[in-house]
């Protein structure tokens, strides 16, 4: 029996089927240690003199080296700052390394629909959380095809984001692969950055501000958004302080600093024309040893490069498109080989179809969705508002400088305030100056838009050259129909003449000819692929031209008019018959002779088999409804 008295343990020490209890010592808490990634260089050099590293610590201070550059520390930095003998950088180097490996490694992830699960360095982090990469999550990217393709709302931002983790995935898999190429840590970080910020230059609706709006608002200006996104991305690192920091993750500055920037917009234009007349590297990013990296993120040699894998299976996704291209695969079979002299970036022979299919799809995505006729319009109608705003419009600049939306691009603080909003600061505002603008936006609401009244190519010999762009509006509104003059009279403003270039993305050249691949065999050994040893239904030409033109004035008549005016205007240019000329102009149609079909009725005779069964009579090609109307 238990007495009132007697302590709980001295019954437990009578039951034996009852385990004692056991009293541990509590352990004194750790002393709090900052993480070495976090040291500066004072605690740093304290870590040295406890290893018996003393003798270092005054190279080590000098330098300013701190634990955030530890894990991309090389023995030939090591030796560069002055550590010797070879034995003493190596056993410093090891220590080093496994102090940073312990430590914390802080790696964001982003869930991404198209990629998964992705992670960034930090110093990608540091970039994106400022407001002038926070910028582009208020840029579309496809612009005016949101307006038409109502999943299109994704944004620059999240597109960025995408190419700059595969740059990182594309420069890691050359570096697993072939570690003869000495791509060290400075490279692969540098890739990772001109991806992520290619596109800081963009401007509202993304290629509709560089490609309508600026040619119109500042036609002696060959201004590019590859140009701003060097300027805007000079203006982030110096605005948020960030020279120390990508300093502390080990990038060498300015060389690096440099080395990014060609990638996202090329050589210096001096430095491009002076490497013209003496063939020397036009880059100093970097030596010309390493010539492939500059094939990554924007690949000035075929057109194969992030960029494109990212916003494929991005628009794609987001338009409702069927994606063909895998660059899974291409990552699987990227090599870097000799052709000649030069390295550049390869890949197996058995993937040249692929990438056939790969340029197929970027023209499907032009044809289909980027130069979507209605998108086209809106585009338009947004840049005409822009136009007539543009004087009144006022954004403030550093030292309170005040721009309009076209002279922004002069000031990077006036520019990061330029986003897709000004659509909505022109649409809400009061401003009596601002009302033709507003009116516009506002039929863009309603839907009440311009009207496309045909489309037209040009053949080879009468492709329309950009010097003529100015004058196509008046040649259309002169081009009055030879027969059943309409009442209405157009003039050359009441019309829009939109010239589309479609290629493969190297004007008229195919882009699979400066790509070299490998065989299995030998993979170390470039070759070329001949169109003809693929396929003999692969196209003959990579380039076309396209012509749109678009009446302002939206009334019936006028509308009616307008389509035999675009008639006449072709049938005048000797451009191809429009889809539905036969239909908007049947009177027009039959005087071109070219314009006449003889095989109207021979769509039943495609089989050979299929005619032999048809009655001999039906062989006799019946005039059709154009022909008896020019016979007539």
């Amino acid at each position: 029996m238990k007495r009132a008295w007697e302590p709980e343990c001295a019954l437990e020490q009578g039951n034996p089927y009852r385990t004692p209890q056991k009293r541990r010592p509590v352990p004194a808490k750790p002393p709090v240690v900052s993480e070495p990634t976090h040291w500066d260089t004072e605690e740093l050099c304290a870590y040295l003199r406890s290893q018996g590293f003393g003798a270092c610590e005054g190279t080590f201070r000098e330098n300013k080296l701190t634990g955030r550059g530890l894990h991309y520390l090389t023995e030939s930095q090591l030796e560069k700052i002055g550590i010797s003998p070879l034995g003493v950088r190596l056993d410093l180097l090891d220590r080093l390394k496994n102090l940073s490996s312990n430590s914390l490694h802080i790696m964001k992830v982003f869930n991404d629909p198209i990629h998964g699960h992705i992670e960034l360095h930090p110093l990608l982090i540091r970039i994106i959380d400022t407001p002038q990469f926070q910028r582009l999550r208020y840029i579309k990217q496809l612009g005016g095809c949101y307006y038409v393709f109502p999943g299109a709302s994704n944004n620059r931002f999240e597109h960025s984001i995408g190419v700059g983790h595969l740059a990182g995935c594309l420069v890691r898999a050359l570096h697993e692969r072939q570690s003869e190429l000495q791509i060290d840590h400075r490279d692969m970080l540098c890739v990772q950055i001109a991806g992520l910020c290619h596109d800081l230059g963009h401007g509202p609706f993304s290629h509709m501000f560089d490609g309508r709006f600026m040619p119109l608002a500042q036609p002696k200006k060959k201004w590019k958004h590859e140009v701003a996104s060097v300027e805007m991305f000079d203006h982030l690192i110096a605005c948020n302080g960030l020279q120390e920091v990508m300093k502390g993750y080990g990038l060498s500055l300015p060389e690096d600093l440099v080395f990014i920037k060609e990638q996202i917009a090329g050589p210096a234009a001096s430095d491009e024309d002076s490497s013209k007349n003496n063939s020397s590297w036009p880059y100093f990013g970097r030596p010309e040893e390493k010539r492939f990296l500059y094939e990554i993120v924007a690949n000035k040699r075929n057109g194969i490069d992030v960029d494109k894998w990212d916003y494929f299976a991005r628009d794609c996704h987001h338009l409702g498109i069927q994606n063909n291209f895998d660059y899974k695969r291409f990552l699987k079979f990227a090599r870097v080989c000799d052709v000649g002299n030069k390295k550049h970036i390869c890949t197996r022979d058995k993937e040249v179809g692929n990438l056939y299919d790969m340029f197929h799809t970027r023209n499907c995505l032009h044809r289909r969705a980027y130069q979507h006729k209605v998108a086209s319009i809106i585009e338009t109608m947004i840049t005409d508002a822009l136009l007539k705003a543009d004087p009144y419009i006022k954004i403030e600049g550093a030292n309170g400088k005040q721009f309009s939306i076209s002279t922004a691009i002069e000031d990077m603080e006036a520019y990061t305030k330029l986003t897709d909003n000004i659509f909505q600061q022109i649409l809400y505002s009061t401003d009596s100056n601002l009302a033709e603008a507003r009116g516009i936006l506002q039929n863009v609401e309603r839907r009440q838009l311009y009207k496309c009244v045909g489309q037209t190519q040009p053949k080879s010999e009468t492709k329309i050259k950009q010097e003529e762009y100015d004058q196509l509006p008046a040649q259309v509104a002169n081009s009055i129909p030879q027969t059943a003059v309409p009442d209405v009279e157009l003039k050359p403003e009441d019309f829009i003449v939109d010239v589309i270039h479609m290629d493969y993305g190297m004007k008229e050249q195919n882009p699979i000819n400066n790509v070299r691949f490998y065989c299995k065999s030998d993979p170390s050994k470039a070759i070329k692929i001949r169109k003809d040893q693929v396929s003999q239904l692969l196209p003959e030409r990579f380039a076309e031209q396209l012509i749109r033109v678009y009446c302002k004035k939206v009334d019936e008549t006028s509308l009616e008019a307008a389509k035999r005016y675009f008639v006449q205007w072709c049938m005048n240019r000797d451009f191809t018959k429009p889809q539905d000329g036969d239909v908007v102009a049947p009177e027009l149609t039959p005087m071109k002779a070219s314009w006449v079909n003889d095989d109207d009725d021979d769509d039943d005779y495609d089989d050979e088999d299929h005619a032999k069964d048809k009655p001999a009579h039906n062989h006799t090609h019946q005039p059709s409804k154009s022909r008896r109307l020019f016979e007539i």
